[in-house]
C-alpha cells in the first residue's frame, strides 16, 4: 500500500493570504500546505479521499494518471470544492467516477453541483456515480475493503476511513468509544492537529497526542495543520519518536 499526502493544510491552506507570520513566510517546502487530501494506492487501484479546491493542482503535482474512486469525509468546501476536476479522468477513460459519500454529503454535492445531477445536462460536465455509505457499514471502493469511522467535527458527523492497518481521520474533535474500537490495532494512524490553542471543531496538537497515546499505533502522522501550529521544524522537535508531521507530497509505503 502506498499513501501520498496530496495536501496537509487547513481550510485556508498555508501560507494564508495576506499573512506575514513566520510559518507563512517560511521557505521550508514542508510549510507549504494545500488543502487536506490523500491518495491511497493498493492492489493496482487508486482512491482519493476528498477533492478540495486544490485538487487539480494536486493531481498534476503528484503526476496522478488514474483515479478509481473518490471518498468524501464530509461536505465542507475545503473538502469538496474540486469535484468538477474529475472530468479529465471521465474523458480519458470514458467512464463515470465512482464517488462514495453519506446521504448528508450527497445532499450537499447535489446542491453545490446542481448542473451535474439535474437536467439539462451540459456537454462536458463531470460524470459522477454516487454510492451511499454509512458509518456502520464497511464497504468496498474499487474492490478495496474500507471501514468507515465516524468522528464529530463539532456538531457535524464526518467520516474517517480504515484500509487494513492504515487509518485516516481528519476534521475531528471527538469520537465515541464504539467508533474508537474501529481504529484500535492500526499500525499507521493519520490525525488532524490544527494548532496548539483550543479550537471548537478540530483536535489541538495536545489532544491529537492524547489520541495517539490511547490508541497506540506504531506510527502516527498529523495533518490538517494551520499556520498557527508553528513551523514544521520547530513542532517536530516537540514530538515523540513515533509521531511525525505529514507534509505535502510525503509518501508512505508499507
Amino acid at each position: 500500500m502506498k499513501i501520498t499526502f496530496l495536501g496537509t493544510g487547513t481550510s485556508q491552506g498555508v501560507p494564508v493570504i495576506a499573512c506575514d507570520c513566520a510559518v507563512c513566510q517560511s521557505e521550508d517546502i514542508r510549510d507549504k500546505r494545500l488543502r487536506c487530501s490523500i491518495i491511497v494506492e493498493t492492489q493496482g487501484k487508486a482512491i482519493v479521499i476528498d477533492t478540495g479546491p486544490d485538487f487539480r493542482q494536486q493531481m498534476l503535482r503528484a503526476k496522478v494518471k488514474k483515479v478509481d474512486a473518490v471518498l468524501f469525509t464530509h461536505e465542507h468546501k475545503d473538502h469538496v470544492a474540486g469535484l468538477d476536476d474529475v472530468r479529465p479522468f471521465n474523458f480519458k477513460y470514458n467512464q463515470d467516477m465512482p464517488v462514495y459519500a453519506t446521504e448528508q454529503v450527497q445532499k450537499a454535492l447535489r446542491r453545490e453541483y446542481q448542473y451535474v445531477f439535474e437536467p439539462p445536462f451540459y456537454p462536458g460536465i463531470p460524470r459522477i456515480q454516487l454510492h451511499t455509505i454509512h458509518k456502520d457499514q464497511p464497504f468496498e471502493a474499487a474492490n478495496i475493503p474500507v471501514i468507515p469511522i465516524e468522528v464529530m467535527h463539532y456538531k457535524l458527523p464526518t467520516l474517517g476511513f480504515r484500509f487494513g492497518d492504515f487509518t485516516y481521520i481528519t476534521d475531528a474533535k471527538t469520537i465515541s468509544e464504539k467508533e474508537k474500537e474501529k481504529v484500535r490495532g492500526s499500525k499507521i494512524l493519520v490525525l488532524n492537529a490544527l494548532r496548539k490553542d483550543n479550537h471548537l471543531s478540530h483536535l489541538t496538537l495536545e489532544e491529537a497526542l492524547e489520541w495517539v497515546e490511547e490508541l497506540q499505533p506504531e506510527q502516527a502522522w498529523f495533518t490538517h495543520m494551520s499556520h498557527r501550529l508553528g513551523t514544521h521544524t520547530n513542532i517536530e522537535k516537540e514530538l515523540p519518536a513515533s509521531v511525525r508531521l505529514a507534509y505535502d507530497n510525503l509518501t508512505l509505503q508499507f
